[in-house]
């Protein structure tokens, strides 16, 4: 990480010895080594808690699309039962229709009241003569 090689541990080694002093440079070297400790271990902390609300965001975001995927199909689905309504409805026009269309050309009015809507041959022939 900060690449430091052996002869620069050596070299920092001495300064400290001769800046400190032989009889304090244990307990200096046991001190540095319990903050570096508590440097690492809070650093470690801080990531894993960055980890953690990242992981908690993909969370939020995973259950976010679940409620929006929810509610689209619900939409499909009550799309579907308007199409199929719609689908029926017509269907059963269509076979109203065709019933209509595949009646007898003469209809039940026209029987009670007496009207024939094809003409006899005689009559056709006598209004022939007639003019």
């Amino acid at each position: 990480m900060f690449d430091i090689g052996f002869s620069e541990l050596l070299m920092v080694g001495l300064v400290a010895l001769i800046v400190i002093g032989p009889e304090r440079l244990p307990t200096a070297a046991r001190t540095i080594g319990l903050l570096l400790g508590r440097v690492k271990r809070g650093i470690n902390s801080v990531r894993e808690e960055v980890e953690r609300e990242i992981g908690a965001d993909q969370i939020k975001l995973q259950l976010r699309n679940e409620e929006i995927l929810a509610k689209e199909r619900k939409l499909l689905e009550d799309t579907l039962k308007q199409a199929t309504s719609v689908g029926a409805d017509f269907e059963q026009k269509l076979r109203e229709t065709t019933s209509i269309l595949n009646s007898p050309a003469v209809s039940d009015t026209e029987q009670k009241n007496g009207v024939d809507s094809k003409p006899e041959p005689a009559s056709i022939e006598q209004d022939k003569q007639q003019q």
